[in-house]
């Protein structure tokens, strides 16, 4: 599965990418808001692609690696996972190394997600758990119209909070 934006291509991951994923899954900066056991060596890394890849197998997520046109090197992921029974709702996941951010690659990407998530997996819901302290997340949510779930708390996780996006109804004069 393959998405093509401006100046990006959203692809699989494969074994090719274990360095890559290495490098953005142990980023410290990255690893300040997310509670995740980070990958310290290739095997590490590899054994993740694995776990992705079997995950796609199943229907459980959609994901892709995200890399500028003219590069071959991943800079970020971002995947569609936790579906819900009635695969209506989905959870977005995201990441980019930092020396990418401040430059809309995000938004790009996420734009493109949103579309394919909406138009060809007809979900009608797509919700974000961030940081509450991820300053970059959650202005980078709001910019794409997601709103804040007021109250509500990732759980077992005090400091994320959720947002959320509808799908946009369409009226019958759009029909």
């Amino acid at each position: 599965m393959k998405l093509e934006t401006l100046r990006l291509v959203l692809k699989g991951i494969n074994e090719n990418h274990t360095e890559d994923i290495l490098k953005i899954r142990s980023n410290p900066e990255l690893n300040k808001f997310v509670k995740r056991v980070s990958p310290k060596t290739n095997y590490d890394a590899l054994q993740f692609i694995l776990t992705i890849k079997a995950r796609i197998q199943s229907n459980q997520t959609v994901y892709w690696g995200i890399s500028l046109k003219d590069q071959p090197r991943l800079i970020g992921t971002i995947c569609l996972w936790n579906f819900s029974e009635d695969r209506q709702t989905a959870e977005v996941g995201y990441e980019l190394l930092p020396d990418f951010h401040r430059q809309g690659i995000m938004t790009e990407a996420l734009n493109a997600v949103l579309e394919y998530g909406f138009n060809e997996l007809h979900l009608q819901e797509i919700v974000a758990i961030t940081n509450k302290f991820n300053e970059n997340s959650k202005g980078l949510l709001l910019k794409n119209h997601f709103i804040l779930q007021e109250g509500k708390q990732g759980e077992g996780f005090p400091d994320n909070i959720i947002f959320s996006l509808q799908r946009a109804s369409t009226s019958p004069d759009e029909i």
